[in-house]
């Protein structure tokens, strides 16, 4: 009780003294200014001034446009100049994701969409210094997703600056029509590849005043981003424009067939006729609704989903005058990362479809990829890591074995490849590993066991070598010498020779 008292005691003579302090101070010492706030990070772009906002450990700019609203007159357009604006504009909160469809994992993109999306976001330390920019281009088939939350990745935190970059999708990023190609001397369909070489071109000319290094930009992007990086690697558009690429589970075509130009425009045939259009004019007084309706029942006869239908590359004579695995004889050596997860995705269409997909993926050698799954016996019990039959064939012919047939084409050439294999259930189960699982231990703080993926493409992105620290060495895979980095439960551990060769061979260097 006594203790208690002298506490309350020593507790008061405290507060009193406070308070004579604090009335001494207000009458004898001048008024001080009143605290100004901080000044809101303002940066000068292309197309005017734009304002963001300081978080804890970086910041934000939301929204930034690159080029013009590809809408009315510009759409299906290659992307106009940004239009400029007036004063400052607020890059504060997300911008609308570029339309798409509902496909239910992407309902939030869905109903806060416009026509109008042609922006970025960066995500940055500090506005000075000259640091390693890493671009992001979100996956979804290209039919879906946005630029949300990338730039609050945890590398931001590690010294990067990161951008994520948005591009139209769909029948409104990659329709190939004959009368667009009319009035574009013959080219169609490659449009939010055009977005994203023009996304590029504004990281060149801005980064810098976010604090980035334009000369050391790593473009990166997991499934439909990763096919577009890969195709961003081959077009000569894009040439000068980065530095380094990280290619997750995508490659040019998914080991799907190249789609032909004048094939290609009989999906805008097919558009014409459920919009009702006799010419582009018609197409581009059509309603943003009416043409995503319309884009659920496009059809390309050689798929077994159309899932696919915008990830079966259109060599539209522009974006891509040929063929990737032939633009890549010209185009310049670039360090590459590029690899897939031990289990992707099901079969495109389901079990019905299975024999389809098999022929289409491995044309001649159908026959033999037969033998190889024995598909004339009852189903095998799944993989404990590989999964079931069916997972397998799709993985293999979707996933993995392009993969492994663009890291040798590029070692054949000389390109630095660095490959890998993911093996790492979703938030750290023991299942299977899914598709896109790879992208928290990328961009976040999941790890691989005692590994952090994100130490490998940290410094791949600021050296050009994702090895060393201590870190195990990823062997790169040269020319008659494949080689891989496979992460698991248990970390990272290099690998010599190809991933699933027998197989894989029957593909035919697919892509």
């Amino acid at each position: 009780m006594r203790t208690a008292m002298v506490r309350m005691v020593r507790s008061g003579l405290v507060a009193a003294g406070m308070m004579v302090a604090t009335t001494a101070t207000a009458q004898d010492a001048p008024t001080p200014p009143e605290s100004a706030a901080p000044t809101p990070p303002r940066v000068s772009v292309s197309g005017g001034i734009v304002e963001g906002k300081a978080a804890v450990d970086r910041i934000l700019f939301h929204g930034i446009p690159f080029a013009a609203p590809p809408v009315e007159a510009n759409r299906w357009r290659e992307p106009q100049r940004v239009v400029e604006w007036t004063g400052v504009r607020a890059a504060t909160q997300d911008a609308p994701a570029c339309l798409q469809n509902d496909y239910g994992w992407n309902h939030a993109d869905h109903v806060f969409a416009s026509e109008d999306c042609l922006t970025l976001d960066v995500g940055t330390p500090a506005l000075t210094g000259k640091r390693p920019v890493l671009v992001w281009i979100h996956g979804g088939s290209n039919r879906a997703g946005s630029a949300k939350g990338t730039v609050w990745s945890s590398l931001v935190g590690r010294g990067m600056v990161v951008v994520s970059i948005q591009y139209r999708l769909g029948v409104f990023g990659f329709l190939p029509h004959r009368g667009l190609a009319a009035e574009a001397k013959g080219s169609s369909g490659n449009y939010g590849l055009m977005d994203q070489v023009a996304a590029l071109r504004w990281v060149r000319d801005n980064i810098a005043k976010f604090g980035g290094d334009p000369d050391n930009v790593t473009i990166a992007g997991e499934s439909a981003g990763a096919e577009d990086v890969s195709l961003l690697l081959a077009t000569p558009l894009a040439r000068g424009l980065f530095a380094k690429a990280a290619i997750q589970s995508g490659t040019p075509g998914f080991g799907l067939p190249w789609r032909p130009l004048k094939e290609a425009f009989r999906i805008g045939d097919q558009l014409d006729v459920l919009i009702g259009a006799r010419d582009v004019a018609g197409l581009r007084r059509a309603s943003a609704a009416s043409l995503l309706a319309a884009d659920l029942k496009l059809h390309d006869a050689k798929l077994t989903a159309d899932d696919y239908l915008y990830l079966r590359t259109t060599i539209d004579g522009v974006v891509l005058p040929d063929s990737p695995d032939r633009l890549f004889v010209t185009a310049p050596r670039k360090p590459v990362l590029v690899g897939s997860n031990m289990v992707e995705l099901d079969l495109p269409g389901g079990r019905p479809a299975r024999d389809g997909f098999v022929d289409l993926s491995f044309g001649a050698n159908a026959d033999a990829a037969r033998g190889f799954y024995r598909l004339d016996s009852p189903d095998p019990a799944p993989h404990p890591r590989m999964g079931s039959r069916d997972q397998q064939i799709a993985t293999d012919a979707t996933f993995r074995c392009p993969a492994g047939a663009l890291a040798t084409l590029l070692a054949m050439r000389g390109w630095p490849v660095w490959r890998y294999e993911f093996d790492v259930a979703a938030n750290g189960g023991t299942g299977l590993t899914t598709h896109g699982a790879d992208i928290g231990h990328i961009l976040g703080t999941q790890r691989a066991g005692p590994v952090h993926l994100q130490d490998y493409w940290v410094a791949f992105a600021t050296t050009g070598d994702p090895s060393g620290d201590g870190r195990p060495a990823w062997p790169r895979t040269v020319r008659g010498k494949p080689a891989y980095l496979l992460f698991d439960a248990t970390g990272a551990t290099p690998r010599d020779g190809d991933i699933r060769a027998d197989v894989c061979k029957l593909q035919g260097g697919a892509l």
